[in-house]
């Protein structure tokens, strides 16, 4: 590329932040910044330093873990949807009903105190391998997250099925290729590349969710904030801090997902 392209480049994207609303928005935010600055108080950031990180690792740690897990459920649930048999679509469809019907803090409590509650009763789970971890609060943390995710993107997912031309489908079926070569390389891929704006969009949803985790005793960076405010009885600090950090993730999120639709070859037809 010539210099002369490249500063045409620079200009075309100094133009786009040089427009006056976005302008105006970047003052009031260096405003809102310096007034944050100055006029509060941040003596307490070294005592909760640690804790802070920690905090942040396991709200990016279940954020991960929950998406990952719940799109990996979600491919099939929309898949048993758009093109299943009924004895398949019917319990996906009801799954997604029952999750995107009900709120998120009540599943989480239903698995939490509702199972959690139940586990300790049998002697056989207690001296299981498994009861190390169902006597903490992270594996329901997941759990309950895991399904949230699964049920509203297995729904974008049925949509995101029955949305690929059926002439596409026919035409491998009449070159002999297999099913699963046919899901592989022509449903699964065209069907991610027209959910993916929305899966952005539910990742995003995701991350302010994780803070519900907090109500059974998990440790994540609004918990922190919780603390911090408990101990120091200062309001506005720790909740700026903790929206400055929601906000810097999540641009973060939206960045990483453009970058991953750009490169994504597949043409809608």
């Amino acid at each position: 590329m010539s210099a002369e392209a490249i500063a045409i480049n620079i200009a075309a994207r100094a133009s786009i932040w040089l427009k006056p609303h976005r302008i105006v928005l970047i003052l009031i935010a260096l405003a809102l910044v310096l007034c944050a600055a100055f006029f509060k108080r941040w003596d307490w950031l070294p005592q909760y330093w640690e804790m802070g990180l920690i905090g942040l690792w396991r709200s990016l740690w279940i954020l991960a873990v929950t998406c990952a897990l719940g799109f990996a459920l979600a491919v099939p649930l929309g898949l048993a949807q758009a093109g299943g048999p009924i004895w398949f679509s019917a319990p996906a469809k009801a799954f997604c009903t029952i999750i995107r019907g009900t709120p998120l803090l009540l599943q989480l409590w239903l698995l939490y105190y509702g199972l959690g509650s139940i586990f300790p009763q049998y002697p056989w789970i207690r001296e299981s391998w498994l009861w190390p971890y169902l006597r903490q609060a992270w594996p329901y943390a997941v759990v309950a997250l895991t399904f949230s995710f699964a049920g509203y993107e297995g729904e974008v997912m049925r949509g995101a099925f029955a949305g690929v031309p059926r002439g596409q489908l026919e035409a491998a079926r009449a070159f002999g290729m297999s099913r699963w070569k046919i899901f592989r390389r022509i449903w699964l891929p065209q069907a991610f590349y027209r959910a993916l704006p929305t899966l952005t969009g539910e990742t995003v949803l995701q991350l302010k969710s994780t803070p519900l985790v907090a109500t059974i005793s998990v440790i994540d960076i609004f918990a922190v904030s919780s603390k911090v405010r408990q101990d120091t009885y200062l309001t506005y600090e720790p909740l700026l801090l903790l929206a400055l950090i929601y906000m810097t993730i999540t641009g973060i999120l939206v960045f990483v997902f453009s970058r991953i639709e750009a490169r994504i070859p597949v043409k809608i037809g």
